[in-house]
């Protein structure tokens, strides 16, 4: 799905039906399955217009309108969306997931965006050079990391680590706190640092706080009207202990 290989000489009526074509299917029976399929992602009003008459989401309903007449016990998606434009993706994000509502089949779903993974996914299985790092549901991967990757590719934006006496105070090689967990103060904290850039997008505020002893600096989800910005010192500290992540020296939670 990352290429729609749509034919592009055939209407969209006939791009839905070629698999039911080659498969010998009655031709009657062919129309009423193309035209449940368009119904159901709303094509209906498109059948007869081709590929290059299309938007890149029409044309990815139509890639998925032409496995859906063939009924599979399962879908296989391979990056389905990353040829689109971001305000598409998030639509078509939606859509995929209305239709795996409706029809109640299994879908596997290859991404490398974890937004999507997220969003979408009953169970998200997190792969590092072809090995399994971890299974489970959004949730369980979000508050129960089991290491260091899987802790980092989870959350946008992703866990803050430390090291050194940073960590060692924890007892702990390496510890993590997510943006959204830390509180930032103009007077007191853990964590002592200057604002170095000030996100602010209505909603939420997003600092990146310079930090002695972090390399990357630390990163705070605050509140919208914040009063933050370049150059202010701020203190950091987490919500609560719950909330910092240890990890021991092989990158394994403890």
């Amino acid at each position: 799905f990352q290429s729609y290989a749509l034919y592009p000489h055939m209407s969209v009526r006939k791009n839905i039906g070629f698999p039911l074509k080659m498969a010998g299917i009655d031709a009657a029976l062919a129309d009423k399955k193309i035209a449940e399929a368009a119904k159901v992602l709303n094509l209906t009003d498109y059948l007869d217009r081709r590929p290059g008459q299309l938007s890149g989401g029409q044309r990815q309903r139509v890639a998925i309108g032409r496995a859906i007449v063939r009924e599979p016990d399962a879908f296989l998606f391979d990056e389905p969306l990353s040829n689109l434009d971001a305000a598409l993706r998030v639509n078509m994000r939606l859509e995929i997931s209305e239709l795996h509502q409706q029809l109640k089949t299994t879908m596997i779903y290859v991404t490398h965006d974890q937004v999507e993974a997220m969003t979408m996914a009953d169970k998200i299985v997190v792969l590092r050079a072809g090995n399994i790092e971890q299974v489970g549901s959004p949730i369980e991967l979000y508050k129960n990391p089991q290491n260091l990757f899987v802790a980092g590719f989870i959350g946008s934006p992703k866990m803050n680590f430390l090291t050194g006496g940073h960590a060692e105070k924890h007892g702990a090689h390496t510890i993590g706190v997510r943006p959204e967990h830390l509180r930032a103060s103009k007077t007191e904290g853990v964590w002592k640092g200057v604002v170095g850039v000030s996100e602010h997008l209505g909603s939420d505020t997003f600092l990146r706080v310079n930090v002695d002893g972090v390399d990357e600096g630390l990163v705070v989800r605050a509140e919208g009207d914040v009063a933050l910005y370049h150059g202010d010192t701020v203190y950091l500290s987490p919500e609560n202990d719950s909330r910092i992540y240890k990890f021991d020296q092989n990158g394994q939670a403890v």
